[in-house]
C-alpha cells in the first residue's frame, strides 16, 4: 500500500460513494443528488415530481421510502465493505406534495461485526420531518475499492 493512496475515513466514504453511484440506475432515474457521504453519514435528497404522486395527489410513499433507503445504503457502504440490508422499517408522519424537496438524513447509529442499524429521517427543506426510517444493515463479501486504495490513514 502507498502512502498517496491511503484515505481518511470521510474521503474513503466519498470514494465508496462515487463508486456506488456510477452503477446506481435506479437513484439517478428518480432524480436523486447526494447532497454528503461521510463515515456512517449521508444525506441525498430530491424533488417530487408530478410522476410520484398518487391517487390522492401526495408522493407515493414508495419514493419517500426509496429514498430514505438510498440515504441509508450510501451511509452504512462508507467503509469500502458491500453492505446490504436486513431490515427497514417506516413511519409517515406526514404528506408530500410536488415540488417540494425532500432530504433524507442517515446517521449510524451502532456498527458490531456484520451488522448495523442506521436511523433515517426524511424532511422537507423548510425542516419539516415526513418520515423516520430505521435500517437494519448487514455486511456481504466484496468492496466498492480495489483493497489498495480502501486503505485508510494511519
Amino acid at each position: 500500500m502507498s502512502e498517496a493512496k491511503a484515505m481518511t475515513p470521510d474521503e474513503l466514504a466519498k470514494a465508496c460513494a462515487d463508486s456506488m453511484w456510477a452503477d446506481d440506475s435506479a437513484s439517478q432515474a428518480l432524480g436523486f443528488e447526494i447532497e454528503e457521504v461521510t463515515a456512517g453519514r449521508a444525506r441525498l435528497s430530491m424533488t417530487v415530481r408530478e410522476d410520484m404522486l398518487n391517487g390522492q395527489r401526495i408522493c407515493h410513499g414508495g419514493f419517500i421510502f426509496t429514498l430514505a433507503d438510498s440515504a441509508f445504503a450510501f451511509a452504512c457502504n462508507s467503509y469500502n465493505q458491500f453492505v446490504v440490508a436486513q431490515h427497514c422499517a417506516i413511519s409517515f408522519i406526514a404528506p408530500a406534495y410536488e415540488g417540494d424537496r425532500l432530504i433524507a438524513t442517515a446517521k449510524e447509529v451502532t456498527r458490531y461485526g456484520r451488522s448495523g442499524i442506521y436511523d433515517i429521517s426524511v424532511a422537507r427543506e423548510d425542516g419539516a420531518v415526513i418520515a423516520e426510517f430505521r435500517g437494519q444493515s448487514r455486511s456481504v463479501k466484496g468492496t466498492h475499492l480495489p483493497e489498495d486504495e480502501g486503505a485508510l490513514k494511519a
